[in-house]
């Protein structure tokens, strides 16, 4: 794929400008960090060259003078909130982050219960923390948080809250999800340092909106589309543009919250160290993009995508969490309409000429394959082997798979496990190339060429089964598809 985002300058210069923000202060330096530590996928999408474990790299680069304090409303534990994009509950993802920033190399100091108010559930996973030998503080709800400013800084307010003791230069807090009080446990984590002597100081971490590029530059953009079921919105930064004279972007929560944060730190250390939310920002993504145009391109994809799906989860479910009139807008602002999404037209072409549901698949170098439903095969398996036959310079007509080994599954899949539908997902067309694989050459070559579908774009003009989709996910397949199913009726497994 086409590079427009360095990740080695990202690495290099995004270690250096949080060591400057350490020494800044007096040695300490409480790091909010939104978005995904890791696995950050859509910043992946948009800003092509930058490593889903790019964020996880740089603190490894500073992983001697980390550590993660890691935080979890009291209020998430006990509605079992879960997130979405592994399908746990906000308790059991801490447990998860734990061992994964461990396995890292990284050290995670402790976990903070945020808007503590004894909580049955939340009594229950401090205890359960303790059983496991991690260390957990609570932090209480704040009548009036946030805006009382001298009720919460003061010893009714944050002065409650348990102090975290840390060992480190820099202390990462971070959070399953939004909304978990990351800022609220720095903030009070400076109040309780400054009561100590120690005078730490507080910057935040987030990748977008990238602050030194134009508001509805479609990097920006995107990531409105990324946020559409939280109704962010880019936002000049007002509060920079008068201290400085200059233009920079910010998104409205931190905006309209900034007054609060720097009356607080008036009250905590004297004098608030900074005059606008980019001031309090150490983000420098923007600084590493290399060649705009291929970014501005893979933003767009990223904006038609994310409406497409609004699309499709309505037609699922009835509605979406995203705002269609919001997307719809951020499709305007970015000038583009689903024709140019190359996929979605030569998926529909497929289908138009075959009269079979279709998918198409766009390579690394701009082919584009399709595939359609057969007896045996699924559209999106039929382009899935058909991508794999062309990246390996297997001709069309030669068979990697005997129908005679295809037969089988299909007999199991019917006969004993009570599936009406007979043809092969992706899953199982994989499975089938893996077992001819052995005694195959030109199978086996076929499958190496499973990492090159990484990036790639494809459409199908129906729904798929939630199997297909996660194939595709783990592919790295950038998958759209059809609002509409290929049987219609009320009731469809998903």
């Amino acid at each position: 794929m086409k590079i427009g985002f360095s990740n080695e300058r990202y690495l290099k210069m995004q270690s250096e400008h949080i060591r400057e923000r350490i020494a800044a202060f007096d040695n300490k330096l409480y790091l909010e960090f939104g978005g995904k530590l890791f696995d950050d996928y859509h910043a992946s999408r948009v800003l092509p060259g930058f490593q889903p474990d790019s964020k996880l790299q740089m603190l490894l680069n500073l992983k001697d003078q980390a550590e993660i304090v890691i935080v979890i409303s009291a209020e998430d534990i006990e509605n079992n909130k879960v997130r979405g994009d592994h399908g746990i509950t906000y308790d059991m993802d801490v447990l998860r982050l734990i061992d994964v920033f461990s396995g890292f190399g990284l050290y995670v100091g402790s976990v903070c219960i945020t808007k503590y108010a004894k909580q049955p559930s939340a009594e229950q996973f401090a205890k359960r923390l303790s059983d496991l030998g991690i260390k957990s503080y609570l932090h209480y709800s704040i009548p009036g948080y946030p805006s009382e400013v001298s009720r919460i800084v003061s010893d009714e307010g944050y002065g409650r809250n348990e102090y975290i003791k840390t060992e480190r230069p820099l202390v990462v807090v971070t959070a399953p999800g939004p909304g978990s009080g990351k800022m609220a446990t720095c903030l009070s984590q400076l109040y309780h340092e400054y009561k100590r002597g120690v005078k730490a100081g507080y910057a935040k971490f987030e990748t977008f909106p990238i602050w030194n590029l134009p508001l509805k530059h479609p990097v920006n953009l995107a990531y409105e589309a990324a946020t559409a079921d939280l109704n962010d919105v880019n936002m000049i930064d007002p509060f920079h543009l008068e201290s400085y004279g200059v233009t920079t972007v910010n998104y409205n929560r931190d905006i309209e919250v900034f007054p609060v944060v720097s009356a607080m730190f008036e009250l905590i250390t004297g004098t608030s160290p900074y005059k606008s939310p980019t001031d309090m920002g150490v983000n420098m993504a923007g600084n590493c993009i290399i060649d705009d145009e291929i970014c501005c391109q893979a933003s767009r994809q990223e904006i038609i995508r994310r409406y497409n799906k609004c699309l499709c989860d309505i037609k699922r479910y009835g509605e979406s969490r995203d705002n269609k009139s919001k997307l719809e807008i951020l499709m305007k602002q970015a000038g583009v309409t689903s024709n140019d999404r190359m996929v979605i037209g030569a998926a529909l072409k497929k289908e138009k000429e075959t009269g079979h549901p279709a998918a198409a698949i766009e390579l690394p170098d701009g082919t584009i394959v399709t595939g359609k439903t057969s007896d045996l095969l699924g559209c999106s398996a039929a382009a899935l082997m058909n991508a794999l036959k062309t990246l390996a310079n297997i001709q069309d007509e030669v068979k990697l798979i005997s129908p005679t080994a295809i037969e089988p599954i299909q007999n199991l899949k019917t006969k004993y496990l009570g599936s009406k539908n007979p043809r092969l997902h992706t899953d199982e067309i994989l499975i089938a190339l893996s077992s001819s694989a052995a005694t195959n050459p030109l199978a086996e070559l076929a499958l190496a060429q499973l990492p090159n579908l990484s990036g790639c774009e494809a459409h199908t003009t129906v729904l798929l089964s939630s199997v297909d989709e996660q194939v595709f996910k783990r592919l790295g397949v950038n998958l759209t598809s059809e609002p509409r199913y290929e049987v219609d009726g009320y009731y469809h497994k998903h």
